[in-house]
């Protein structure tokens, strides 16, 4: 499976050619970032907030056979039952080739057990960990060392040159983790295979 960050909480999952775009964002409305443009062969949300259900940023193209098994698990976008931001779609991606993704969205609570046991054994996760808006790096890393992905994608956050103000930086979930776990990729792009080494990986924006 590859992934690529477009930026946000927007990834392109792509496997033998078919591809899907998780939570695109509107033209404009990230601080920062470039507006989305690309295609695949479907786009899911997470809920629909404009920085996260702009589907009209993928171009919708038909490629062949789907090798992905989708379950969308709702959860809600707050820590209240969704009273203040409503729900949100955690969305469980499984592949033909026996690899396990989780694209969180915008979740804001940490789930119950049972809501838990439906994403459980992943290979990969796509989590938020700015917080305010979403679960914060504590939170992040508590459902992280819950289910014990191999590779951690942290998302939603904000950097020196991109992002909402009021979301964190990424650094406070790297410095959840030992130093040697942490991978800073020099591309936007990881591949995932039944054989990639446990790590938090950490994308480079490239626009």
């Amino acid at each position: 499976m590859i992934i690529k960050w477009h930026g946000h909480a927007c990834m392109q999952l792509t496997e033998l050619d078919y591809s899907v775009v998780f939570d695109p964002f509107a033209p404009g409305y990230v601080p920062g970032l470039n507006d989305v443009n690309t295609e695949a062969d479907k786009v899911l949300c997470s809920h629909g907030h404009d920085d996260h259900n702009y589907k009209d940023a993928v171009k919708i193209v038909s490629k062949g056979g789907n090798p992905f098994k989708i379950t969308a698990v709702p959860t809600w976008h707050d820590e209240a039952g969704g009273t203040k931001r409503g729900p949100n779609l955690v969305h469980v991606v499984d592949t033909d080739m026996g690899i396990r993704a989780i694209h969180f969205g915008d979740l804001g609570h940490i789930p119950d057990g049972d809501t838990l046991s439906k994403m459980a054994n992943p290979d990969v996760v796509m989590i938020p960990v700015g917080g305010f808006f979403t679960i914060d790096a504590d939170e992040a890393k508590q459902i992280c060392d819950i289910l014990k992905p191999k590779v951690i994608i942290p998302m939603h956050y904000r950097s020196k040159t991109f992002g909402y103000d009021v979301i964190a930086e990424v650094g406070d979930f790297l410095k959840l983790f030992p130093t040697s776990a942490v991978k800073f990729y020099d591309g936007d792009t990881i591949e995932i295979t039944e054989d990639t080494a446990p790590h938090v990986a950490v994308l480079k924006y490239l626009g």
